[in-house]
């Protein structure tokens, strides 16, 4: 019985093929996921962005009050509608305004809620929906807000990328928790809640505390192409708004 020889590879070949990564078929940044900032992470992501981050102590709570962060829902983007409202019309379905107008949200519903993955009903006035401060403003305080100008702090409190409707309960729960002490009970919105905060942190100069910052790794390593959310306001607020 004849037996086929098999063709020998060239030495300079051979090394060719290693070094393009044409042997395996693979390109080295994207087995498992990979990228150029970490085994995990692709350039854009949010999970990238996390290593850009700077890692510092919590400084003290001392000083802290929410008037720091200047009037409740002022209308830093000067639409006539306070930001309450703004987040109200962006994040709310089958929404019905108050006196047939455009701008006071009356009723609506969470469908679903992103912390649940439930349903929720909004009516003003006796609400179960809360505006929330994905970054929190006692915990960004004590990374670093408690230094900035305070069109800074008034622009952070309104900023559009920094705040959701959500169901009160979990809302409430969280108090001024951070990635590595409250995440979202539905499992399947902790990336994109995570990338926000990463997103808002880095916009305006948040600090994280080593043990944030490993928890934000933990959660977008299972999610490496999880995009860096963008936008939101200016991070100064315009003059005419104050704080203390």
């Amino acid at each position: 019985m004849s037996r086929r020889r098999t063709a020998a590879v060239p030495a300079a070949l051979l090394l060719a093929l290693v070094v393009t990564g044409s042997v395996t078929g693979c390109d080295p940044q994207e087995e498992e996921g990979g990228g150029s900032s970490g085994p995990d992470a692709k350039a854009g992501s949010a999970l990238a962005a996390v290593s850009s981050l700077t890692v510092k102590g919590r400084a003290p709570k001392t000083g802290y009050e929410r008037d720091r962060f200047g009037s409740a829902w002022a209308d830093t983007d000067s639409n006539s509608c306070g930001t309450r409202d703004d987040i109200l019309k962006r994040d709310l379905e089958d929404v019905k305004f108050r006196d047939g107008g455009d701008c006071e949200v009356a009723s609506g519903a969470l469908a679903p809620d992103p912390y649940t993955g439930k349903d929720v009903t909004f009516v003003r006035g006796r609400s179960q929906v809360d505006i929330d401060h994905l970054v929190a403003l006692s915990d960004a305080w004590q990374k670093g807000a408690g230094t900035w100008e305070p069109s800074k702090r008034i622009a952070f409190a309104n900023d559009p990328l920094n705040l959701l409707a959500v169901d009160a309960g979990p809302n409430r729960g969280k108090g001024d928790g951070d990635t590595a002490t409250w995440l979202p009970p539905d499992k399947g919105y902790r990336c994109a809640y995570v990338a926000r905060q990463v997103a808002v942190k880095k916009k305006y100069g948040v600090w994280v505390t080593g043990a944030e910052r490993d928890a934000m790794k933990r959660v977008l390593s299972g999610c490496p192409r999880e995009k860096l959310p963008a936008g939101g306001n200016p991070t100064a607020a315009p003059g005419r708004f104050h704080a203390r």
